[in-house]
């Protein structure tokens, strides 16, 4: 079992101590959003500008039954309107790496996504080398739309950039299907 909760301003210690001190890590996970080397206050001032209320970002903790963090990501460029989002800033805790809570983890924001906030499309963004999210967001049910080539560089090389997204019609579909397998 996996629950979201809001991330909190103490939370960013913990979120801190996950992250690599490498650049590569960096934009692996925050992309150019983050600058490196990254800060705790770094990422408390950016937490402080995720929860303004026009920032159009929600931040999120996984946790476990326990209530102990297992995860973190969030949904930004919410768009009411377009009814569209964007998963970013996924990680999982590196003792719990490897042990599906990132597919948990992503289930949990499409439910959230498309069952609370009543989207029509999520949408992300992966470099092409991390061949393990990009099987844990296609089991999810996403779908490659398209890639961005040598769009960032990083320690000297360029990194491709995949570009996936999923549809409320195809997220139902999947949701129907695992719930008939299931019963």
């Amino acid at each position: 079992m996996i629950r979201l909760l809001a991330l909190e301003r103490e939370d960013c210690a913990w979120l801190f101590s996950w992250v690599e001190p490498t650049p590569a890590f960096l934009m692996q996970w925050a992309g150019p959003g983050l600058v490196f080397p990254l800060s705790l206050e770094q990422l408390e001032r950016d937490w402080e500008r995720g929860m303004a209320a026009d920032s159009g970002r929600l931040m999120f903790k996984a946790v476990d039954e326990r209530g102990v963090p297992v995860g973190t990501a969030e949904l930004s460029s919410i768009d009411r309107l377009n009814g569209s989002a964007r998963i970013r800033r996924v990680l999982i805790s590196p003792e719990c790496r490897g042990a599906g809570w990132g597919g948990r983890l992503i289930r949990e924001l499409l439910r959230i996504g498309f069952e609370e906030l009543g989207l029509h499309r999520m949408e992300l963004g992966v470099f092409d080398f991390n061949e393990a999210a990009i099987r844990c967001y296609e089991k999810a049910g996403f779908v490659r739309e398209g890639v961005s080539r040598e769009c960032r560089r990083v320690e000297g090389r360029y990194w491709n950039l995949v570009h996936m997204g999923i549809l409320a019609p195809e997220y139902r579909r999947l949701r129907e299907g695992s719930e008939s397998s299931a019963g």
